[in-house]
């Protein structure tokens, strides 16, 4: 399985979709912030509160000046409706002024109109004699509101405050004061605290944009969130949770996208290895089960001939109303004999192959000689062939010597060929076992001269029971169980060898059974 790339990976998307959203977050709050920038003047105005004052008291001068009827309250408010300072504009005429977008402390409009008072005493004394208050002292047209005695003026009018002039407080609770005049006379004050803009005002102000604006973050860092990790992740889980659910179901060919190159990609592709496996596994046993129904049949039929035979010669054998001679009882028993004879074969085949198919049986490992292979092969067909009239020969090459494996089986698997081959060669034929070597691996090969083998037939000489005796014309000989290739190819193959058929160059049927040549460290291995 290749390994994954980092940038492809399901922990580096999520790497770089945190990215991108960070990116994203602090770019959109950089433009936010400029934005709020310009109007940080309106908030937090730069203005120290004299200049505001003072400012203040300039327009309320010229509106005045205008226009000595104007609703200053409206005026004012309206022109400085953006600010966050709160101020008082207390008039000589009893009109006052009050910030509504940010309330002034509740007695600055008190403190106003005592200011005013005092200046404009007939006596020409604003302070009553007091310190800080004279003509020429600096703040007689203007200035903090220190210096306020505690005894209040004797027949002050009711405009709005009753009792003494306040009290002295802390700096942070005192206002800084400006004169409205027109035409030289003092027609006014303004009050304007030396306190910061509050924080409420600021919140009031900005909260709303600053909820807005962390709403759109929020909701446009979740979407490319979304997008850039989630949404193709979630995609292929549903895709691979569909093609597992689909195998569940039992269509083994479903097989999981593996495109994108990431951890979910490993996983589908880990999916459809096992998917794979699982296939061949379903097909390997389809296929045992279609075997095993077809070595059903070809048992029950293999198995019915002769016990047809045999029961029928013995029903006949026995029925008292028959009158037999001695020649055809003695043929009818030998029939029997036969019969029976070729089931014992058929069913010990049938042991033998299912041990070696199962694995049951040891196998032994030792060294074993070629050539005392090729001499019992001889000695144990020898009757046959005389009596067939064919010749059995072999041949062993200079350079062959032992092979590994148990001598009985492959004894048993090279006699089962060379009886093939004498079964299926004419009269007045020959038969050739050949034992050569490479170096590496050792050929026993037979041939024989007879029909050979079909070439449709060629790839299913190996199966049970399957025989192609009807193929070879003019052999004349009994048909055998069906079981000896199988079982040569059983042996063969446990013994980790492979056997073939083919026909040879001069005609007839070649099987080559190929094992490997011993070895030192093989001998000394158990099977």
């Amino acid at each position: 399985m290749p390994e994954l790339v980092w940038y492809r990976s399901l922990y580096g998307r999520i790497a770089f979709g945190f990215v991108a959203l960070v990116a994203t977050l602090l770019l959109m709050q950089g433009a936010v912030f400029l934005w709020m920038t310009g109007r940080m003047a309106d908030l937090f105005p730069s203005r120290s509160p004299a200049q505001f004052a003072a400012a203040i008291a300039g327009d309320v001068s010229t509106a005045l000046a205008e226009q000595p009827g104007v609703d200053l309250s409206a005026l004012i408010n309206g022109r400085y409706s953006g600010s966050s300072r709160g101020f008082v504009v207390a008039m000589a005429d009893g009109r006052s002024v009050v910030s509504q977008r940010v309330p002034p402390p509740p007695n600055f409009a008190r403190m106003a109109r005592m200011r005013l008072f005092f200046i404009n005493r007939p006596d020409g004394d604003p302070g009553g004699g007091r310190p800080g208050f004279g003509d020429g002292g600096p703040r007689s047209r203007g200035g903090r509101g220190e210096g306020f005695g505690r005894d209040g003026p004797a027949g002050l009018p009711d405009r709005g405050f009753r009792g003494g002039p306040p009290d002295r407080g802390s700096a942070a609770s005192q206002p800084e004061f400006a004169e409205v005049r027109l035409d030289g006379a003092l027609v006014g004050m303004v009050a304007v605290p030396l306190d910061p803009p509050p924080l409420s005002a600021a919140i009031r102000d900005l909260g709303p944009t600053l909820a807005g604006v962390a709403l759109v973050l929020l909701v446009s860092g979740t979407a490319i969130a979304a997008l850039l990790i989630f949404r193709p992740t979630r995609r292929r889980l549903q895709q691979l949770q569909e093609a597992a659910r689909d195998i569940g179901a039992g269509q083994i060919g479903v097989r999981a996208p593996e495109s994108g190159g990431d951890e979910v990609t490993a996983l589908s592709r880990a999916f459809n290895e096992m998917a794979g496996q699982l296939e061949q596994r379903t097909k390997a046993l389809e296929t045992a089960d279609r075997t095993r129904r077809q070595l059903l049949a070809d048992v029950s039929h293999e198995l019915t001939t002769p016990l047809a035979a045999i029961l029928g010669y013995v029903e006949t054998l026995r029925m008292s109303d028959i009158a037999l001679d001695d020649s055809t009882r003695s043929r009818y028993l030998r029939i029997v004999n036969d019969e029976a004879d070729r089931l014992e074969h058929i069913i010990g085949d049938l042991l033998d192959l299912a041990r070696l198919d199962g694995g049951g049986g040891s196998l032994r490992r030792e060294p074993v000689s070629v050539s005392h292979l090729l001499e019992r092969v001889r000695h144990r067909h020898a009757p046959t062939v005389v009596e067939k009239k064919i010749t059995l020969t072999t041949h062993l090459e200079p350079l062959v010597g032992l092979i590994v494996g148990d001598q009985n089986r492959l004894e048993q698997a090279l006699q089962n060929l060379v009886a093939n081959a004498v079964r299926h060669t004419p009269e007045g034929g020959a038969v050739t076992v050949t034992a050569l070597t490479d170096g590496q691996t050792v050929t026993l090969r037979v041939d024989d001269t007879g029909p050979g083998i079909p070439e449709d037939q060629r790839q299913r000489v190996f199966d049970r029971f399957y025989k192609v005796d009807e193929s070879r014309a003019g052999t004349h000989v009994p048909s055998g169980s069906g079981l000896g290739l199988s079982i040569v190819q059983a042996i063969v193959t446990r013994h980790g060898g492979t056997v073939s058929a083919a026909n040879g160059p001069g005609g007839g049927a070649r099987f080559e059974i190929v094992l490997p040549v011993a070895r030192e460290d093989a001998l000394q291995t158990p099977a």
